[in-house]
């Protein structure tokens, strides 16, 4: 017998999280669904890279805010509660003391683990851009490739020998891609 899947609300999922033996842990809510997220040393690597990439462009170009593991969720929108590995988001919204921001961030950034599937990361791709978000890479360690996303474009596939930029929202930024992998 195959196990049910067990859907659950945003408020159900705040009060999971919540719960003492939980705090620590890392999870988000994709379609009602309750997945913890497992990052390898890999996928943490590459995250604080492109973080560090991010801090180092807004140090000079105070324009906003970047993340590791910040938690978006739309308000009109029981059933997801998402985290990107790294987010960037324009400095003229607040930063959220607690809880999840309210909106999708401007960019954001998924680095495919182990445990996640292409078509989960390109479904997260997906709703990020229906939701508000101007850009989004989906990073793919074992292929050494970016998916590049925006509304409006068709879809840009970056090897090795490409760069990244930020487009209007990151403007004047760039990173090799085969910076991201360096280090691997």
């Amino acid at each position: 017998m195959a196990a049910q899947r067990v859907i659950v609300t945003v408020d159900q999922f705040e009060e999971f999280l919540a719960l003492p033996e939980n705090r620590d842990r890392n999870f988000e809510l994709i379609d009602g669904e309750i997945i913890e997220k497992m990052p390898t040393d890999e996928h943490g690597t590459i995250a604080n890279l492109i973080g560090g990439e991010f801090y180092i462009y807004l140090k000079a170009n105070p324009i906003g805010r970047a993340g590791v593991e910040v938690r978006f969720q739309m308000p009109d929108d029981l059933a997801n509660s998402i985290q990107p590995d790294v987010s960037f988001i324009k400095a003229e919204y607040a930063v959220v003391k607690q809880g999840a921001v309210p909106r999708m961030p401007d960019l954001a950034v998924e680095i495919k683990s182990p445990s996640d599937t292409y078509s989960l990361l390109r479904d997260k791709a997906q709703y990020y851009l229906k939701n508000g978000t101007k850009l989004v890479w989906l990073v793919y360690p074992e292929q050494r490739i970016v998916e590049v996303y925006a509304p409006g474009v068709d879809l840009k596939l970056l090897t090795e020998r490409d760069t990244l930029d930020g487009g209007e929202v990151l403007p004047n930024f760039t990173l090799a891609v085969s910076d991201i992998f360096k280090t691997l």
